[in-house]
């Protein structure tokens, strides 16, 4: 902004909290490739292996900072990144188009990625397309090498500011240096992107998706960022500065507010105890779970110990896994979805078919009781690690009561053969599933009668109820988690397992959401799983709230018209 007035530009709130400082804008170098005849084509071909060596030992220190750093679910990305700089797939056509068109290392690399990046990109699948960046990344990191241009590095920075960008790769988020990054805003992403989950995992606080902030902020301006509301102010005037000042401070303290409950049970106001747990992807999020004071694991998604590499993990490597977080949880409950892969999340080594709708495809507990062999392995993991805490575990994606009868006959037949040879296992683990489907939901009292719990997964319960893709931002507006629809839907499969005498979780982003805790409250949900940052502003919550008050507003919600009505009538009455 060149006249320093005010200007206040909204975007999506990725991960909460309050900065004030200079704008730092990181800006995309423009690598322009052109086309040129070579005629030493081995020295054109070893050029590339050089760009390429010096590409993989920049991404080999940003993935061991990142596992330091942030975890190893978060450092899987840069593993994934190397895969794609030794995938044959992407690497022998560059070099083959090098020797036999005899042209520049540059433009093949460009021809062939661009290639494989528009391909993904017109797949009608959120995670493919984010493919699709990680390819663009990567790429990049190799044409700066050839071109000799030195592109934006974010761990240059070493005065307090918020980054400014268009957007940010993963590599550049895993470099941002917290000492000195307070904050960041791009132009697009939204909450589910690779850069907002960092920013999460750090408690850097970020807006992101405001489609505009790269014309509209030079680098030093002063900028207000609200990670809370997902507004950015910039150039604020005296009077503003005062104000998000002042909110600063409030943020803070209710922080250190609600650090003094890491200790506490979750009681509402009324004496109700429900269960506080947290999701997380790898052994190391346990620490965060700890320090914030949850009561369990309520999601432990295995996935991530498959992703980011070049094999399936052996049963040895899977029960080192999961003794961990047994071990470290030290009795408390350990919820552990059994693997959710396919369709959408796809693994190099795995091959499975092409599908138009990979939501609605071979996934998860499909895909397990058809390859056995993989699902085998992971039970006898679990199984052997049982002894060291308090397993659950429950299978994703069920929609027939016949899926759960096949996966639970697997199941026992693991543990018998342990037992015969002599292998000790926890005698009593409760068998559960997620309930992500409209039809498990709608049998839920069916069900009820042969699982030991139910885990409601409001995420994918809501798109396929709603028939809206939560990742399409053209249908975005059709999430709705207040949506009469889904509360009856939440009401049927609570009511369904306390009749039968048994307890309900939830996993999905909706337990951790402050309008839908009151609502979940009411219903009689026993417990919330989030993100372990959540963990204590909603104890906060609960222990305001009253279960007989609740209950009454969730009756009045279920007879509601709209998701706006629900909405309006949670924060009329809390």
């Amino acid at each position: 902004m060149a006249n320093n007035e005010t200007m206040i530009i909204n975007g999506i709130a990725a991960s909460s909290g309050i900065v004030i400082s200079k704008a730092y804008r990181l800006e995309n170098v423009t690598l322009d490739v052109e086309k040129k005849s070579v005629t030493d084509l081995k020295s054109e071909v070893e050029r590339f292996e050089t760009a390429l060596l010096k590409s993989k030992t920049e991404l080999t220190q940003i993935k061991d900072h990142a596992k330091r750093e942030l975890g190893e679910d978060k450092a899987a990305i840069f593993a994934a990144h190397l895969l794609v700089l030794s995938d044959p797939e992407l690497v022998k056509p560059i070099k083959d188009k090098i020797v036999s068109e005899k042209v520049n290392a540059e433009f093949a690399l460009n021809e062939i990625s661009q290639m494989f990046i528009t391909m993904f990109e017109q797949m009608d699948n959120e995670y493919m397309k984010e493919r699709a960046a990680d390819i663009r990344d990567v790429v990049q990191r190799v044409l700066s090498h050839l071109l000799g241009v030195k592109i934006s590095n974010p761990k240059e920075i070493s005065e307090e500011v918020i980054v400014v960008a268009t957007d940010l790769t993963p590599s550049d988020t895993a470099q941002l240096d917290r000492n000195f990054v307070k904050g960041f805003v791009t132009d697009i992403g939204g909450r589910t992107s690779h850069s907002a989950i960092m920013a999460r995992s750090m408690e850097i606080p970020a807006v992101v998706g405001t489609q505009s902030i790269m014309a509209n902020v030079s680098n030093g301006e002063i900028v207000i960022l609200d990670g809370i509301e997902g507004k950015i102010i910039i150039n604020p005037d005296q009077e503003t500065l005062a104000q998000y000042t002042d909110k600063k401070k409030r943020f803070e303290e209710q922080k250190l507010e609600w650090a003094k409950l890491v200790n506490e049970k979750t009681v509402t106001n009324d004496q109700h105890h429900v269960e506080l747990a947290a999701n997380i992807g790898t052994p190391n999020d346990v620490k965060g779970v700890l320090e914030n004071g949850a009561e369990g694991i309520g999601l432990y998604r295995t996935e991530f110990l498959y992703m980011g590499r070049s094999d399936f993990p052996s049963e040895e490597e899977q029960y080192n896994a999961y003794k961990t977080v047994l071990e470290s949880m030290e009795g408390k409950p350990v919820v552990v979805r059994t693997l959710d892969i396919g369709g959408d999340k796809e693994l190099s080594y795995l091959s499975l078919p092409h599908e138009l709708n990979p939501f609605l495809g071979f996934r998860a507990i499909r895909l397990c009781l058809e390859e056995t062999a993989i699902f085998r392995t992971q039970l006898r993991a679990l199984l052997r690690a049982s002894k060291f805490g308090n397993l659950k575990i429950m299978f994703p994606m069920i929609a027939t009561l016949d899926e759960f009868r096949q996966a639970k006959a697997i199941l026992l037949e693991e543990k018998g053969k342990l037992v015969n040879e002599g292998i000790e296992v926890l005698e009593k683990i409760e068998i559960g599933i997620m309930v992500e489907i409209p039809s498990t939901a709608i049998m839920a009292n069916v069900f009820a009668k042969e699982v030991d719990f139910f885990s409601i997964g409001t995420n994918d319960l809501i798109q396929y109820t709603m028939a809206a893709d939560r990742m399409n931002e053209k249908v975005s507006y059709l999430y709705q988690p207040y949506n009469p629809a889904i509360l009856r839907l939440v009401d049927m499969v609570i009511k369904a397992a306390h009749g039968e005498n048994k307890w309900v979780g939830m996993c999905g982003e909706m337990a951790g959401d402050e309008i839908a805790i009151p609502l979940l409250l009411g219903l009689g949900l026993d417990e919330f799983s989030m993100s372990a940052t959540s963990i204590l502003p909603a104890r906060s919550q609960l222990k305001q709230l009253t279960k007989t008050e609740a209950k009454t507003l969730a009756q009045k919600a279920l007879l509601m018209n709209t998701a706006e009505e629900v909405m309006t009538l949670v924060k009329e009455v809390f």
